[in-house]
């Protein structure tokens, strides 16, 4: 069975990033890695007084450093990451990053502190030692922690002290590292944390069209999937239209779909709608169902498909599942996993710049209005989709059923909406 991976490449953004990092603070600090700071006990204030503002690309938030180092190029501009920051001292013994992790909208990757943690760890080879854990003083910041340990930087060993926190906005995790590790670098760690300072940026969104029912229906369609991207189901497509949505629904159309363009929305959108999975389930039961495994006790039923289809014992499974479904709901019975994910094409279509707001719009409402006769609520609808994803990924849809029900267990439920209710154009 032909896979269509449905993928969040914010996580591919940040290993690009902390490779990129990982090799111009490597280079600094082994040419440093034999010196230490030497200076005298400084206070916060003595070291704030020969400290400037360092401020990410996109001015989303800023720190002070030492007024002599100078930033650091990490090359994510081109990638929509620009509100990273790293700088360092001119003898490459001492450096510093600001890494900010926004809790929504399109360059997401986590809703969780521990994850920033492990990503930090996982990442940066970062090993606390227990030490130092008195939390500094962050503007704005709660929930803040910090530590001591060592880092490593392709095979670099360093010290490192590392103060996480989270705004309303964003989770941030600050990493100061040296060569040597001394007490005046860590005040001067804790003196860098006390100007940081958060300017949540603007949000820009060219999707211009009312939030009704009718777009609320469009949006249930595919909750599910924007849900688990933890992205916004109140939005038509899941995130404000603009250049940064744009770079993600583009990476993400080509690593899941291959699709690159214009033309490839409408050949991938063709074939979703006149064939998709549903078509090959259907010729698969038919296949197994003539080569007699309906006279198979269903407790063989897998070992009966490894027999004639050359797949492993997930697919086995899936293969025998699905000639359940068959058998119980007849040739539609994954149906709407196809007319789901064409649902959320077209929100990625807009995204992307591939289609126009109209565009989208008038050809989700087209779609809708020939989904919602075949169903008579969502929660059939969604049983559907979810017998197609057992087929697709030949794997359990118990993760998604747990977002389902979650989500119609929430006050902001996207399936509040009547499932029969009166689709309109109202754009």
């Amino acid at each position: 069975m032909k896979k269509e991976g449905e993928t969040k490449n914010m996580k591919e953004y940040w290993r690009r990033g902390r490779r990129l990092f990982a090799a111009v603070l490597a280079l600094a600090l082994a040419l440093g890695a034999l010196s230490g700071c030497g200076a005298k006990a400084k206070t916060q204030e003595e070291f704030l007084a020969e400290m400037k503002e360092f401020v990410t690309e996109d001015g989303s938030a800023s720190f002070y450093l030492n007024q002599n180092w100078t930033e650091e190029d990490l090359g994510l501009s081109d990638m929509g990451v620009d509100f990273w920051l790293c700088a360092q001292n001119e003898q490459g013994t001492e450096a510093a990053i600001l890494m900010q992790f926004p809790k929504r909208g399109a360059m997401q990757i986590t809703s969780e502190m521990s994850e920033v943690k492990a990503l930090v760890e996982d990442s940066y080879g970062y090993t606390p030692d227990g030490e130092n854990t008195e939390a500094p003083a962050v503007p704005g910041m709660s929930n803040v922690e910090a530590g001591t340990g060592k880092a490593n930087f392709d095979q670099v060993d360093v010290k490192a002290y590392v103060v996480y926190g989270e705004t309303e906005y964003a989770f941030y995790a600050l990493m100061y590292c040296w060569s040597t590790k001394t007490t005046d670098q860590i005040t001067a760690a804790k003196a860098s944390c006390s100007r940081f300072v958060e300017n949540v940026p603007e949000e820009e969104d060219a999707f211009a069209t009312e939030l009704t029912d009718t777009l609320r229906w469009f949006n249930a369609t595919c909750a599910i999937l924007t849900e688990l991207n933890d992205w916004d189901y109140s939005r038509f497509a899941g995130l404000p239209a603009n250049e940064e949505s744009m770079t993600v629904a583009q990476s993400i159309l080509d690593s899941s779909w291959g699709v690159t363009d214009r033309a490839t929305a409408d050949e991938t959108m063709s074939w979703i709608l006149t064939e998709g999975h549903r078509v090959g389930f259907v010729d698969d039961m038919e296949y197994l169902d003539a080569a007699g495994i309906g006279d198979v006790p269903e407790e063989e039923r897998e070992a009966f498909v490894l027999q004639y289809y050359e797949v492993d014992d997930a697919g086995a499974k899936a293969l025998a599942d699905g000639y359940r479904y068959y058998k119980e709901f007849g040739p539609e019975a994954i149906d709407a996993w196809d007319y789901c994910r064409a649902m959320n094409l077209l929100g990625f279509y807009y995204l992307a710049g591939y289609y126009t707001e109209q565009e989208a719009l008038d050809l989700s409402l087209e779609l809708a209005a020939a989904i919602q006769p075949l169903y008579t609520s969502w929660d059939e609808l969604i049983d559907s989709y979810l017998r197609g994803y057992e087929y697709w990924a030949e794997e359990s849809s118990d993760e998604r059923r747990a977002v389902y029900e979650d989500l119609k267990s929430r006050a902001d439920n996207p399936y509040a909406v009547d499932y029969n209710t009166a689709l309109e154009k109202t754009w």
